[in-house]
Order: C-alpha cells, then structure tokens, then sequence
C-alpha cells in the first residue's frame, strides 16, 4: 500500500426493491480478467462496477431470494460462478445464464474453488456431508466426495486450503481432494483467510475467560511447502480480514472490525504500514484486486468503500476489453411547416474526421498499372478467332510479374547504401569514390533547423537503419556517413559494430539494467525514450559510485566528480523539529515553474541558470512521520549545496508542455555557467552576468562548458522516437587552438554541426534528455597516466578453472619478454554460433536479413612476434560459454562438442573476461596486432583495436582495384609454400601463418618489390581461382621439388632448423644463390636488388 493510497470512491450495495432499504454486501470479488468490482447481496443479487469510476455495469439475479445470501464469486474466461446455500450459477459477465445447479442433495453450500490454476472443474463444499465436483464446460456435478467435515471457506494455492467450522484447516489435494494435512489455528472459528505463493494466513475467534468469543489478537501463517506454521502476525485491534498480496509474495493486509487496515510483511512483523477506513459501523468484508492496486471493503450500513491510487488505478494484472451496450443518439423532434427557416434544420455533429479534412499523406495509390505492351509484339500482331496473337519475344521467365508501379523518391530521406560485396562489382576508381562521398555529404548539407517542422525534419536525424547481407554485419557500409577530416569515426564504427553483433557473452548486467527500466520492450509506449534513457544516467551514477566505494572506502575522488555535495534538512510544519541528512546528488532534474501571460509578453522568462538553481535548492512539501510528534505531519524539505562537482548532469525532465515553451525560446541553454557556493547557497549565472563576475573575482566561481546533450527525435506521427547525442568532441583534443567541434551522433550516422544549430531545439520534433557541463578547466586534459600502473600480473601464470595446463604454450617471462610499446604478437580466434540468423521473406519472395548469426568467442590465441621464441604461444584459451551452443562451427573453429564444457573438456578453460583482460592489458601496453581479417576477429572479441596497433595481412596483400581480397590459405599455400587448413581450422596454427606472412612482406617492402610480388600473387590467383590446387592433399599438395608442405617442424610452425621459416617463392630465385648473395629479379632494375635472408 502505497503512501498516496486513500479512498476514492464510495457507493451503496443496490437496494432489493425500490422501496428497500440498503443491505450489506454478502460478498466482494474483483474481476480477474477485467476491470469490474462485483457485488452480492443477501437477496441472491450480483451486481458488477466497471473501471476506477465505479460506473453501473450489470446487475441480475442469480439465485432466489428466499435462499439467502451470495457466499462466493469466482470467474471463468466464460463468466462469473457464484453459490448461495443450495444453488450453483454460471452466467456471462452481461448478465445471461450460462447453466444453473440446484439439487435436492445439496443443503447449505458455504464455499468453492478451482481444482488448479486452469482447470475447467470446480469442488463446492459447506456445512454438509458431500462435496460436489462441477464441470464447469457441461455445467453439471459430475462426482460427489464424502467428507466429515464442514468446510466454510477455501483458498486454493497449489492446494485447496479448505476452513473447517470447528477452526481446523484442511489442506486438500487437488486431484484426489485427500486430506494431505490438518492445520490447528488455536482458534474456535476461521473468520476470514487467504492463501497465495505458498503461504498461507488466518485469522478467527478466539475464547475469553468468560468463555464468550472474541476476534484473536494473533494473525496464524503457515508455510505451505513445509506444512509448518510460522510465527504469528500480532494485531492488537483484533483481526476480521485478511488478504495477501498477489505480486508481493510475504506481503498481507490485516484489518479490523472497526477500519483498521495493516499492511505488514510475513518475514519481518516488525514492518507495518497502518491505515484508518472511515466507516460508522464495522467492516464486513475485504478483497485485493489482482493488480494489487486496489482495495474494497464494505460495511455493514450497506457501503462499499474503493481505496487505491489516483494515480494508478486498475483491477486486473491482464485486463481484456469490457463489452458494452450500443447507445443510440435520440433523435430531435422539429415540427417543420411552410414558415419553418431552413437554419432550423441542425448540421450533425462528426465526431470522426472527415474524408476532405485528411492529409495526403494518408492517399495511397493501390494495384498496379496495366503493363505496357512491347513494341515487338505491337509489331507483329495477326488477328486470329479472338482477338490477335503474336509470338512470345520470350523476354521474362515463365510466370514472371512485371513491377510496373515506379515508387518516387523524394529526396527527403536517407537511402540505406549498398553493401561492400555489391560495391565490390561496381567499377571503381578514385574519382567514383570521392563523388560517392560528396554525394553523401551533399545529401545532408543545408538541412538547418529553422522553422522545422514534424513533416519537415532534418534528413540527418531522421531514423537510420543498419540493413544485413548473408556476410552479416561486417558487408554493412558504415563510411557511407563518414565525413572527410572527421577522425573519431572508425572509433564509433567499431561500438557501433559491437554493439550491433552482440556479440558479447558477458552482458547480464546490461540486460538486467534494460529490464529493469523498460528498455527491452520495445513496443511499450507507456514510457518515453527520454524518460527511460534519464532513468539509465541516474542508475548507472548510482550504480558507479556505491561500486566504487567499495574498493576505496575511504576515497572520495568520484564523489568530488560526479555528485553535488549538499545537506537536506527535514523540518516539521507543526513543531518545527528539524532533522538534517546527506543530500547528495549525481543527477538534477530540472523543475519549471508556470510562466504566466505576463511573463511571456514582458519577456522576462526565467533562465537556464535560475532554473538550475531553483532545482537544486528546491523546497518541497510531503507529509511524513515526525519523530517528536509521533504522528504523520507536514514536513518541508530542502537542500543546502556546500560544494560542485567537476561535472554536472542535468535531466531535462520535460514532462508538461509548458515545461518544452522554455525550450522553444532560442538561445535559452547557455553553453557556459558559473556557480557560487557561499554558506550553503548556491548563485548560478550565465552570460553577461557570467562575464562581470569573472571580471570583478570577488567570488570563487566555478565555470562549467556544456559538452554534451542527448536530444530525443520524433521524426513524424506514425515513425518511434529515437535518440540522437550532440557532443562537442574539442574536449578530449590536446590541441589547445582548435575550437569547438560539435558533431551529431545518430545511430552510425556522424554529421557535423555549427554550435548555434546544435543548441537549438523544436519542441514539436526535438527535445533534450540528459544535459551534461563539465568544468572549464578540465578541458582538454587527457589523462593517461594510468596505463604506467597497469597491473599485467595475469600475462605471467597460466589461469584455467577446470585445471587444465593450456597445450603448446609457454605464459611470457617477466624478465625478459615482458610486452611494450611496439612489440609485435600474432593472434587468431575462433567462434561458435549463439543464435542463427533470422530470415524474412517478403511476399515478392525476396529473402532479408533481419537479424545475423550472433556469434560467442570460443578460442583465442596469441603468439609472441619476435624474439628466439617467436611463433610460440603464450595465450591458448578456450572460452566457457553459459548460452546454448546451436552450431559449433567445428569445419571452420576445429571447437568441437564439449570443448567448452568444464567437466568435459581437456582444454584449459577461462571466463570470456579473463581472455579479454588479458586482450586489453596487450592493447593498453602498446602492442601490435598481427593476424589475417582481423577486424571479425575484435567484433566477436568485442574488442577495439586502433589501426595504428593493428597489421592485418588481408590489407597487405591487397589491391583495392582488384575487388577481391585473398584469403590466407591461398597466400600461405603461393609465398609459404605450405598447405594450411587441411581438414579444419586452428587459430595457432592461422595466427603463426599470419606473422610468417607479414615477415615475408617485410622482406619484399626491404627489396622495394612489394607492388609487383602483389600483383604476381594476383596473376597466379586468378589462374587457380585464388584457391590452392588440389584441396585434401595428394599430388598437388607437394611443392614442385617434391618435399611435403606440411613442414617437419622444430618449434611448431617453423623450418626443422628452428628459424623462422621465411621462404622466397620460386620467382624471385635465381641458378642457385648462396645465402647473402643478390639475387636478380625480372622486372627490377639494377638499382633494386634483393638479399636472400640468411634464415631461410
């Protein structure tokens, strides 16, 4: 029960006859599959109330009047079930009977349930000596159980809690309806009880001294797994009803005869929530609505009182549609005679738009075109006995449609570009590349916000969508939006990759946050992007600072970052009793007060800063408990800022329109601030008060910069809202002279932008969310010193949780092999399938990507680049996946079923964080990454590498005018002369064949021969099909001496000598050179010679 819980309505149980007086409701239910409150009376009446108004819905009867009252509702997906002492009835929720049960065998049915969750049978039991089985579909008993006891109420949770008359409670199992266990309740009689989530609570009449009845003082709870009783719930009032929560699992209410409701916890007693029910006489009756978000009760002056939230206010968790009668308009009688004026006659009244009042937008042309005859067709007519014939010039295929309705573009939105692999047939040269880009930039040039409107929203931040080819995310085009000059995009790029594979393992937390906040459901539209994504900023500050506290207790390095250091005192209305506590907050919402007319004609609307002030120190009032008066009272609450952090975040909080008329102003966020703290107030000013103050320094003023905003689009009426971040990118600049860069981020979308046209806002299209300032001072300060106290203590000792030594691996010496800046490690991975791919087919019956396979890291391996050991591994891991494996990928991965199992697998096995700190500690050390197609390779690591620390060999054996790239089984097969890959992949065995590869094109780019070894390796593909001869060995495997590719290798993946296994492929030898001796090459001239390298 919620603080703003109070009553809201209040009505009288419906009279028997007109001349009657009011009688007290017998019994009280709320529909659990719609929003209505239903009602029985002593006279056999059900009448039903529909939604928070309580509005009449219907009302019959159900039993005669002579048999007394209603004693139980329950409802059905067909209707409602009620018993009176000797009838059954079935009727809809309009009132019509579905079946009726009346027997001579039945005496005095007291109570009913169902005999499971979803079962289509009802047991009916009371104060006699059989219980009736009821089909509910035939409407007839269908089986009688005898019983010895008299059974007044039941509950069914799991089983059927049946109340005996004697006090005793019976628990029933639902199939043989056996007594599986007798609980004593102390009490001589069960007045009221509840049974929900395995527990169970009752409360009855217990015997005085006197020997007269009383209500007990104690509510019993039991626990119905273990069949034991807990301790019980004291309640001093005395307790009549009792009702357990249906979504908070050990939560109850307790109330008695005379109003007073307790919410209490079952686990800790000590926990309550009291309320008072203004009633005159004694409550009769009490029901929880499903959704737990109301509250009925009723009395015995004939009342029902309806307590809940105005705010929120609903009976049924999974409300259906309420049917009503149809109401038809009562029509106006006009006498009309020869006088009668014709204006007399009123126009209707459309409640509906009208056809002439809609927009074209809403005009569609449907079915196509007829298709336009070919000439040659025209041409060779010849009339036969119907018509003409001609012969078919057999331009389409048999069936084959022609699409003759050509869709107009207007140039208005963004055209998704075409993948990598369709660009790859295009002819290609310089000039096409650059006009590619200007087109793209022309595309978005001269898109300013002025006088923009929902219809007429920039193209730039308009939705942006990421189409998929079968090569899955990596064919997608993501420099199509890239502008010349901007450096930070292949930074973006690559979250941007990351975060559309999800390819990450390790997410829970992420996931968790998203479905805690709403964010996974993506057709919710109760709650905004905006107002989600505040949510977010405030959750994760929270969330950061407690971790962080936890390390360093008592560091207060983060506090002094990100909160406002501040004091909130709490001080009561009626006895000024003041109670003063910590008040510091990471994020401020932005509170606006009403701007009056006069306001808006002086122009003297409040500004941003006097904004920020007032939502800082606001003063607000609550009603709350009051330690010294003992009672809930009036109490003011207000805050007193004692310091600023070095970033401010704001929440826009936009929740009223007068709240986005501030917004429309322009110029209305300034993008500097200034704050004074002086004795627990806070100044704020902007502008040319900013400017004045500054140049007088009478205060310490802290200056802040805005540097970020993220801004919610709605780009039109049926199009979802999105959001875009604006960020002056100046800040992380180490160059002091370059002004600000403001650049807009939608989606992979990077656009940049004028400052003026960044800080302006269109409440009917553009909004702002989260604003974020940050000092001053701080601008343009990167701080990298943390990379000289990394801790690297997990590169030097083998980790695996199954125990498991990692094959063919050495872990680096400290002492001599420690990694730095410019060292050079190959690496290659290899992934398993997490979830194929979604495939839609549209009804043209073409095929779309919708979603690619999500892949998982399974194997990562890392070889030292130089040194006497280079090309020996010191990082072999296999990764432990938690998700379902749907495809190993053995013939490309060599990871086979149970290679990533801890109980089975003879792999050495570590946590996908361990393998990627072991990554990022090689990154951050200034390491060079050496390995073929790399880039999939740091998606699935979920990695970003920058292209200064990465030489990938696809790259260089590339030409760009070619239009295809060479895989490394070819390469390796042409200047390796080795056959790699025979029978599946293996990522030591890819990783070494990659660092081979990029010594041998170290020795061509020392001979200047590089250009013309790359085009001889292109010649001599296409004359194999850029594939090695002879796949799965034989004859063709072997090189033209005759000795076997597969290497007799020392260390593993080198020449038997133990060098590094560089060899010079047959077009660059010469009779027979000596180590050291130049060697002539054809197409050289003698100023470029080239020198056989002595470890060959």
């Amino acid at each position: 029960m919620e603080a703003d819980w109070d009553e809201l309505h209040r009505f009288t149980v419906p009279q028997p006859g007109p001349h009657d007086l009011p009688t007290p409701a017998s019994t009280l239910a709320f529909d659990t599959q719609q929003e209505l409150l239903w009602v029985g009376n002593e006279y056999g009446r059900i009448t039903s109330f529909y939604g928070a108004e309580l509005r009449r819905y219907t009302s019959f009867r159900a039993h005669p009047s002579r048999e007394g009252p209603v004693k139980q509702i329950l409802f059905q997906e067909k209707g409602v079930i009620s018993v009176a002492p000797s009838t059954v009835h079935l009727a809809s929720r309009r009132g019509l009977t579905i079946w009726h049960i009346s027997d001579n065998g039945i005496k005095d049915l007291r109570c009913m349930s169902f005999l499971g969750k979803d079962s289509a049978s009802i047991i009916v039991a009371g104060c006699q000596d059989t219980m009736l089985k009821i089909d509910i579909e035939k409407g007839r008993v269908v089986e009688e159980f005898p019983t010895e006891d008299e059974y007044i109420m039941m509950r069914y949770s799991h089983y059927i809690c049946a109340a005996t008359s004697t006090g005793t409670i019976n628990i029933l199992d639902s199939d043989t309806l056996r007594i599986v266990k007798t609980l004593s309740t102390n009490n001589v009689g069960i007045c009221d009880m509840d049974a929900r989530n395995n527990y169970l609570v009752t409360c009855g009449w217990a015997t005085r001294p006197q020997g007269t009845p009383m209500l007990a003082s104690l509510a019993n709870v039991y626990d119905l797994r273990a069949m034991v009783q807990l301790p019980p719930i004291p309640f001093h009032a005395g307790a009549a009803h009792v009702q357990m929560h249906p979504k908070m699992s050990t939560t109850c209410i307790i109330a008695s005869q005379s109003g007073q409701l307790q919410v209490v916890d079952l686990m800790n007693a000590n926990t309550v929530n009291l309320r008072q029910a203004n009633i005159s006489t004694y409550m009769s009756g009490l029901v929880l609505a499903p959704s737990g978000e109301a509250l009925a009760l009723s009395d015995a002056d004939g009342f029902v009182h309806l307590w809940g939230s105005p705010a929120k206010l609903h009976f049924a968790e999974y409300s259906n549609a309420t049917e009503f009668a149809d109401t038809s308009a009562p029509i106006p009688t006009i006498d009309i005679d020869s006088d009668t004026p014709l204006s007399t006659v009123g126009i209707p009244y459309y409640r509906e738009q009208l056809f002439s009042a809609w927009s074209n937008r809403q005009v569609y042309e449907v079915g196509n075109p007829p298709v336009k005859v070919d000439s040659t067709i025209l041409s060779s007519l010849r009339p036969f006995e119907v018509g003409s014939v001609a012969p078919n010039p057999r331009k389409t295929r048999r069936n084959q449609a022609e699409k003759t309705r050509s869709v107009e573009s207007n140039g208005s939105t963004l055209v998704a570009p075409k993948f990598l692999s369709e660009k790859a047939r295009e002819p290609e040269s310089e000039h096409f590349y650059e006009r590619r880009i200007s087109d793209a930039v022309e595309t978005l040039v001269n898109t300013a916000l002025t006088g923009s409107t929902k219809a007429d929203v920039p193209v730039m931040y308009r939705n942006v969508e990421i189409k998929y080819s079968k090569f899955g995310v990596d064919d997608f085009d993501f420099e199509w939006a890239e502008l010349p000059g901007y450096e930070l995009s292949e930074d973006f790029q690559q979250c941007t990759r990351r975060l559309v594979s999800d390819s990450a393992e390790d997410d829970l937390l992420i996931r968790d946050l998203a479905a805690r906040l709403g964010l996974l459901e993506e057709g919710s539209h109760s709650t905004s992007l905006a107002a989600m994504t505040q949510s977010v900023n405030r959750f994760l500050l929270e969330q950061i600072s407690s971790d962080y506290r936890k390390i360093q207790p008592h560091s207060m390095d983060l506090e002094q970052t990100l909160a406002i250091d501040a004091l909130t005192s709490i001080r009561c209305v009626h006895c000024h009793n003041e109670t003063i506590r910590p008040g510091n907050t990471y994020v401020n919402d932005l509170v606006y007060h009403p701007m009056s007319s006069n306001n808006r004609i002086r122009n003297q609307m409040p500004t941003f800063s006097q904004v920020l002030k007032a939502s800082i120190e606001r003063e607000t009032q609550t009603r709350g408990w009051c330690d010294k008066c003992r009672r809930y009272q009036q109490l003011t609450t207000r805050k007193t800022v004692h310091g600023v952090p070095l970033v401010l975040m704001i929440n826009a909080a936009l929740k009223t329109t007068e709240a986005k008329h501030y917004w429309a102003i322009p110029d209305w966020l300034p993008d500097k601030i200034g704050v004074i703290v002086d004795n627990g107030k806070l100044f704020c000013f902007e502008g040319e008060d900013l400017r004045l103050h500054l140049q007088r320094g009478m205060h310490v003023i802290t200056v802040y910069e805005l540097v970020g905003v993220v801004a919610d689009i709605c780009s039109g009426e049926h199009q979802k809202s999105h959001l875009v971040s604006l960020i002056n990118v100046a800040i992380s600049d180490r160059d002091s002279s370059t002004n600000d860069h403001w650049h807009l981020f939608n989606d992979f979308l990077v656009r940049k932008l004028a400052k003026e046209e960044a800080l302006q806002f269109a409440p009917s299209w553009k909004v702002p969310a989260v604003l974020t300032y940050q000092v001053l001072s701080a601008t343009r300060m990167v701080d990298d010193s943390w990379k000289n106290t990394l801790d690297s203590t997990l590169l030097y000792y083998d980790w695996s949780i199954n125990n498991q030594p990692p094959e063919h691996c050495r872990v680096l010496r400290l002492d001599i092999e420690a990694p730095g800046l410019g060292s050079h490690v190959a690496i290659d991975t290899e992934f398993v399938a997490l979830q194929q791919e979604e495939i839609e087919i549209k009804a043209d019956g073409e095929r779309e990507i919708v979603r690619p396979t999500r892949l998982g890291l399974a194997r990562v391996s890392v070889l030292r680049g130089s040194g006497v050991d280079e090309g020996l591994p010191f990082i072999n891991d296999y990764i432990t996946i938690s998700e379902p494996v749907v495809d190993y990928l053995t013939k490309w991965s060599g990871v086979q079923h149970g290679d990533l199992n801890p109980t089975y697998s003879s792999h050495n096995l570590v946590p996908l964080k361990v393998a990627y700190k072991k990554l990022w500690l090689l990154l951050n050390l200034g390491c060079i990454f050496i390995g073929h197609g790399l880039p999939k390779d740091f998606r699935t690591i979920n990695i970003h590498i920058p292209k200064s620390q990465v030489l990938d060999t696809v790259d260089l054996f590339y030409i760009r005018a070619r239009q295809r790239k060479l895989s490394l089984r070819f390469l390796a097969w042409y200047l390796l002369k080795e056959d790699i890959q025979q029978e599946t992949h293996d990522s030591i065995e890819d990783a070494r064949t990659a660092l081979r590869l990029w010594r041998k094109f170290e020795e061509f780019r020392d001979a200047g021969i590089v250009d013309t070894m790359v085009e001889e390796v292109y010649r001599e593909g296409k004359k194999w099909s850029y594939k090695p001869p002879g796949e799965g060995g034989g004859a063709a495997g072997r090189r033209a001496d005759g000795r076997s590719t597969d290497g007799s290798l020392g260390v593993p993946g080198f020449g038997a000598d133990g060098g590094s296994g560089r060899e010079t492929p047959e077009i660059l030898q010469g009779p027979s050179p000596g180590p050291g001796t130049p060697v002539g090459r054809r197409g050289l001239g003698k100023a470029s010679e080239y020198y056989e390298s002595p470890l060959r």
